[in-house]
């Protein structure tokens, strides 16, 4: 049976190298803090020299960072090659590095709508593309940072939603492609995270805040950064097929189709009749700024 196909016993970390993008803070930085406590050792990728130099330096002169933006293809190989350099391979990448808009389509510039699936989705791929020569030496993992909103979709969401649904989908068609390397892929599929992205969003936009309240189950729910960090680094050692945190968003995962029906749309549609407007309101007194107050990704290159 091809590796991936079917329960795969549990891989220690210890002594393996990981690569994590968006590391400088939040999931990123709280997953390298998790695997280099399992024994990893870790290069932390991004845009913010120091605050990944101050992650690296709590975790120890074993690991690394390196600045580069997963949108510039040479940057990314750079450093993996510097990991590979420092560490003697690869195996595991991370694929994390993400940013959300604080628009709507109509009231968003072209830039920041290219910017989020740039970003999202077209650095998830470079990320793999640059790592997996190295991952597949070493019959390794790849892990790709998705989130609930591949499968679900929410007023003010548009481009991040999409980008999001690419990558899971990319992720399962590279799952097939890199199956007989023994290479195994995965999507994590978190929903609200306690992290500045998701604080940011919530404090330019009160009416997006008042939304996810009351949104049901773990559609609405807020986990903190720790618990999702452990579960991703969960899947490091386990390397199944998806993670979602909380978990029983598996099963919103499973009925995405009700979710996303003509039905619960007629639902939302009603909603949102009331919400956007308001939404677009809290966008216009922002006085033009489309990303949160912490976010570094939208820069161009």
């Amino acid at each position: 049976m091809a590796r991936g196909l079917g329960k795969r016993p549990r891989t220690s970390l210890a002594g393996t190298a990981v690569l994590v993008t968006g590391a400088a803070r939040g999931i990123g930085a709280e997953l390298a803090r998790k695997a280099a406590a399992r024994g990893a050792r870790v290069a932390l990728v991004g845009l913010e020299p120091g605050q990944l130099a101050a992650v690296a330096d709590e975790l120890g002169p074993e690991h690394l960072w390196v600045e580069a933006d997963v949108t510039d293809a040479d940057a990314l190989q750079a450093a993996v090659q510097r990991t590979v350099d420092t560490f003697g391979g690869l195996d595991v990448v991370v694929a994390n590095a993400g940013i959300a808009p604080l628009t709507t389509v109509m009231t968003s510039s072209a830039h920041a709508l290219a910017r989020t699936v740039e970003v999202n989705l077209i650095g998830t791929m470079l990320t793999a593309h640059a790592a997996l020569p190295e991952i597949a030496k070493r019959r390794g993992h790849v892990l790709l940072v998705s989130s609930a909103a591949a499968f679900t979709v929410l007023p003010g969401m548009s481009a991040y939603c999409a980008s999001k649904a690419g990558v899971e989908r990319f992720g399962d068609a590279l799952r097939l492609e890199v199956a007989h390397r023994g290479v195994t892929v995965a999507s994590a599929h978190p929903t609200w995270i306690d992290t500045d992205l998701v604080r940011d969003t919530e404090a330019a936009l009160p009416t997006f805040a008042a939304t996810r309240r009351q949104l049901p189950g773990p559609l609405g729910a807020y986990t903190s950064v720790e618990a999702c960090a452990e579960a991703l680094v969960d899947n490091l050692e386990t390397r199944g097929r998806r993670v979602f945190v909380p978990r029983s968003v598996g099963t919103v995962a499973a009925l995405r189709q009700l979710v996303t029906g003509v039905v619960a749309e007629k639902l939302a549609t009603a909603v949102s009749a009331k919400r956007v407007p308001q939404l677009e309101r809290d966008i216009a007194a922002l006085g033009g700024q489309e990303f949160g107050v912490h976010s570094v990704g939208d820069r161009t290159t």
